[in-house]
């Protein structure tokens, strides 16, 4: 016959759990502390609605802390049953009458939360249910063991509780005066009751004096008798919370979740996928101070200070519980700040100007996702183009179309030749530039499109027939040269003059030779796969500015090592212009055309060279 028994709590081992995986560390003890009080003034006053609301704690001058709350108190028989338990929950039981959402604690282990700092505690308490039941004083200890006692009848201890711990050896620092100071400034400054903490004068005597801990109202929620003042208090709330001057201040309203705040822009650039941590309230009591997914990831430029009374927290209440609640809030807190940022853009003031120019990634972020911030970005947003800093309407207004280089490296290329014949290009190549403008490209299209190699090849004028055939020979020579490099050398004429050659290529070829590259140096198996994926691809054309004298000294060089150095040289140089990275192939062709060119250079300056140094030398 089978015998029902009840498991064996090991009380360390449970402790041990909360402090290493559970809570963040010991400093939770006192918001757990505090939370249990007011939850317990919110039951009294279900009963009596003008009872005190008020937590005082005391850090002793014997190294204790005493923590004492006006709440409801416990009965002997309450205290039996909530307290002799690992893990019931007093604010959720029936008895106290009270419903869940109403209360900070939702996992009844709040208490033992204060194990992690002392090895025993000791509760006093008197309930204001029952005023005519003894107080009773229960002890729990660290291994698992409890008192308890109900006292006389005469009893000095009024209606509420008071939590008494004394500091285990290792944790003294946790109980000291200006620790449990800062613990409730951090955690308690915001909670709706009466908080304070005593503290000793700074006279040097041993007198102590209360020191008011919660504000009576939150921040963003205190009247002003008019806007500037208002701003100027929830500013100065800021650098107080957050540590920052913000640039603005935005109200946050969501009332079905009961959540109400400030979002506070950022007063620097931050980058894109910052942390986006936020200072976040469950009913008034701290949950963290950098709780994550409150907003969508565009929003990176605010942090926000919230309170909220529907969202529900994680277990460890550091972070929010996701659920539909949450998901509802995070779109209607979006909501507010791009109404915000709407507004603000399309106003044209200096506050717009410069959030421009602190914020730009954030606008360009939103505009990949939002049709109406897309438009007001190609208005606002300046762009380097090679006419100058233009927005892309202007571009279009002026141009006709808005062309734009997709990368940095493409950009650089072309950009002195377009500039020097007049021809607008728009720099993509910056952070969610070029995915911008393809999703305005399919917005607006033949107004925006992406810059192809017959864009430049029109503004680079053919030589005569009369040069085309005198340099024929050494055109034919130098694509000799440059055959190993998949370049095809061009002869035209265009401006700057300075400018002796440009590296002409598209995306396309790019990545077939790339990929041809991949396929040489892969093994056999992965090169089969890879030659799937090959397509015949045009080769690169050098193009050779005939107006530059260095190019018509060049051509009309007779062929030889000169000639071949030379040409190698102006390849080199057209490769660091377009801004991409010399691999080792190139490297090697620009040292050994140095070493040409410099052997040329000097010939006939130098004494004969012999195969000993050390003679050379003599």
């Amino acid at each position: 016959m089978s015998e029902s028994k009840a498991f064996q709590v090991d009380l360390h081992g449970v402790v041990d759990l909360l402090a290493r995986h559970l809570y963040s560390g010991e400093r939770v003890y006192l918001r757990e502390l505090m939370q249990n009080g007011v939850d317990a003034i919110t039951a009294r006053r279900r009963l009596d609605p003008d009872a005190p609301a008020t937590v005082r704690i005391r850090p002793l001058p014997d190294g204790a802390l005493a923590v004492t709350d006006s709440g409801v108190g416990l009965t002997a028989a309450e205290a039996e049953e909530l307290l002799a338990t690992v893990g019931r929950s007093s604010k959720r039981d029936a008895d106290l009458g009270l419903a869940r959402q109403e209360y900070l604690g939702q996992f009844g282990i709040g208490l033992l939360s204060a194990f992690m700092v002392a090895d025993r505690i000791e509760l006093t308490s008197r309930s204001a249910r029952d005023p005519q039941a003894p107080a009773v004083r229960w002890i729990g200890h660290a291994d698992g063991s409890y008192e308890l006692t109900e006292l006389p009848a005469d009893a000095d201890v009024p209606a509420g509780s008071t939590v008494l711990l004394r500091p285990r050896r290792d944790a003294e620092h946790w109980l000291e005066v200006g620790t449990v100071v800062a613990l409730a400034e951090e955690f308690g400054s915001l909670l709706p009751v009466d908080l304070a903490v005593e503290v000793p004068l700074e006279d040097g005597t041993a007198a102590r004096v209360w020191r008011r801990i919660s504000e009576p109202a939150l921040p963003w929620q205190v009247e002003y008798p008019d806007a500037g003042r208002r701003a100027a208090a929830l500013t100065r709330y800021c650098e107080r919370a957050l540590g920052f001057t913000p640039l603005a201040a935005i109200d946050l309203d969501v009332p079905l979740a009961g959540v109400s705040g400030v979002a506070y822009v950022l007063p620097t650039a931050v980058p894109p996928g910052g942390s986006g941590a936020h200072r976040v309230y469950l009913k008034r009591m701290l949950l963290g101070t950098r709780v994550e997914g409150l907003l969508p990831e565009w929003a990176f430029f605010v942090r926000c200070v919230i309170d909220a009374s529907g969202l529900r927290p994680t277990a460890s209440r550091e972070q929010l519980y996701s659920d539909e609640v949450l998901l509802a809030t995070q779109e209607a807190l979006a909501a507010s700040i791009r109404s915000w940022l709407l507004t603000t853009l399309e106003s044209d003031s200096g506050q717009a100007a410069q959030f421009v120019r602190t914020h730009h990634l954030a606008v360009r972020s939103l505009a990949l996702t939002d049709d109406t911030m897309l438009d007001l970005a190609a208005r606002i947003l300046p762009y380097e183009t090679t006419d100058g800093q233009l927005t892309l309407d202007e571009v279009a207004e002026q141009h006709g179309a808005v062309v734009y280089a997709a990368t940095l490296e493409e950009y650089k290329r072309i950009a002195p030749v377009a500039r020097a014949q007049g021809m607008a290009v728009v720099n993509a190549g910056y952070v969610y530039d070029a995915d911008l403008l393809a999703r305005l490209a399919q917005r607006r299209p033949g107004t925006v499109r992406p810059l192809a190699t017959g864009d430049i090849a029109q503004v680079l004028s053919p030589v005569t027939p009369e040069r085309e055939l005198a340099t024929l020979d050494a055109v034919a020579a130098g694509n000799t040269v440059l055959a190993d490099q998949d370049c095809e050398l061009v002869l035209r004429t265009f401006e700057p003059a300075e400018l002796p050659a440009v590296l002409l290529h598209d995306r396309d070829g790019d990545h077939q030779r790339a990929l041809r590259r991949t396929q040489a140096e892969a093994d056999d198996l992965w090169g089969d796969v890879l030659s799937g994926f090959a397509q015949p691809v045009a080769a690169r054309q050098l193009v050779l500015n005939d107006a530059a004298p260095l190019v018509r000294d060049l051509l009309a060089a007779p062929p030889g090592e000169v000639f071949e150095a030379g040409l190698r040289s102006l390849y080199v140089s057209a490769l660091l212009l377009a801004g991409e990275p010399l691999r080792a192939r190139e490297s090697e062709l620009m040292t050994g055309s140095m070493a040409a060119l410099l052997r040329a250079g000097l010939a006939g300056t130098l004494p004969p060279r012999t195969d000993d140094p050390e003679k050379d030398h003599r």
